[in-house]
């Protein structure tokens, strides 16, 4: 790797470090760009080449993996679950989550696996990491063969 890969890589990570940090708030990609000093547009494809997905379906789906962790450990409701980890509309928010999970987030709360309640804690997130993130779906390789 040379040392302008390292470079942008660097800067890459500091954008998606952002992300991480300002999940909750309102993020503009204008704003991760000039932090990885780039354009739009440029910073959008380096971005996805470097991560495998946007930034703003990387944002989407930091929010969602918070407000899974918030369904299952609190009483919380839906609605207030959707306002603080940075959703604005309920609608919006149900529908990236089914998107994303699979199911709704009320079906999600009420489905509770105890299966997995002894499980480590770093095996638990990866399998209940949302299915389309997962590794070896078969819908990977149609969709790489373009079918």
């Amino acid at each position: 790797m040379g040392a302008a890969e390292e470079d942008r890589n660097r800067r890459l990570l500091r954008a998606r470090d952002l992300v991480d940090r300002s999940s909750t708030e309102r993020l503009d990609v204008d704003v991760l760009a000039a932090t990885a000093h780039m354009g739009r547009a440029h910073f959008i494809r380096e971005f996805r080449a470097a991560f495998g997905e946007t930034p703003h379906r990387y944002l989407q789906r930091r929010r969602i993996e918070r407000a899974m962790t918030l369904l299952r450990t609190t009483d919380t409701s839906v609605t207030d679950v959707c306002m603080e980890v940075g959703f604005s509309s309920l609608g919006t928010f149900s529908r990236t989550f089914r998107d994303i999970v699979g199911v709704s987030p009320s079906a999600y709360r009420t489905g509770a696996d105890p299966a997995t309640a002894f499980v480590p804690t770093t095996f638990r997130m990866r399998w209940t990491r949302p299915a389309h993130e997962r590794p070896g779906r078969d819908d990977d390789v149609s969709r790489d063969r373009g079918l």
